[in-house]
């Protein structure tokens, strides 16, 4: 007697146990919260920078980049409604994270807050790539053309934060990598918790 193989039913990703709309729904969980923290992270380099005298430019493209990261959080309000998506329990630690890293990147100096704007944004890169390739493989084409179309946004952020000298920040290495595994971490407990 031959094995027959068991394929994944219908709406599901292939992995025992987790459905397709599980899997959007930490997508969705996910993504509201790293967009959320961004905002909270330009807040907070944005009350410092907006107080101190000659950093009128760093302001201004901070903002700009600001604004950019409200409308990718107002984007995913809107989903995570229509889609029904509990967001993250740990939006209040990303509340108070997000700013804290973003005042405390600020008063390290502008390459310090750029340094962090390329670290993020470079986790992000990664995380949203990956998200593009799996929502192809569902069919979910308006999500995945949204989420690429957020991507591309951000690696332009983090491209004009390297042209403002990002990696000349003091201990950029060390600065760098470390919140670059925050990033990862919190990707990590947002998609659950």
């Amino acid at each position: 007697m031959m094995a027959v193989e068991k394929k994944p039913e219908s709406g599901t990703t292939g992995q025992p146990g987790r459905g397709r709309d599980a899997a959007i729904e930490e997508m969705l969980r996910v993504d509201h919260a790293g967009e959320y923290g961004a905002v909270r992270i330009y807040e907070g380099q944005l009350a410092v920078f907006r107080n101190l005298p000659g950093k009128h430019d760093t302001a201004a493209s901070l903002a700009r980049m600001a604004k950019d990261e409200e409308v990718h959080l107002a984007r995913f309000n809107e989903i995570v409604n229509e889609r029904r998506v509990r967001p993250t329990a740990l939006n209040p630690v990303w509340h108070v994270a997000g700013f804290a890293l973003g005042a405390a990147t600020a008063l390290m100096g502008e390459k310090a807050a750029h340094a962090c704007t390329e670290a993020v944004e470079s986790v992000i890169d990664e995380h949203y790539a990956a998200q593009v390739k799996k929502l192809d493989r569902m069919g979910e084409t308006e999500l995945r053309d949204t989420i690429e179309q957020f991507r591309l946004e951000e690696v332009q952020h983090r491209d004009e934060a390297v042209e403002k000298g990002a990696k000349e920040a003091p201990a950029y290495p060390l600065l760098s990598g470390a919140i670059k595994a925050a990033c990862r971490l919190a990707i990590k407990l947002s998609e659950k918790a």
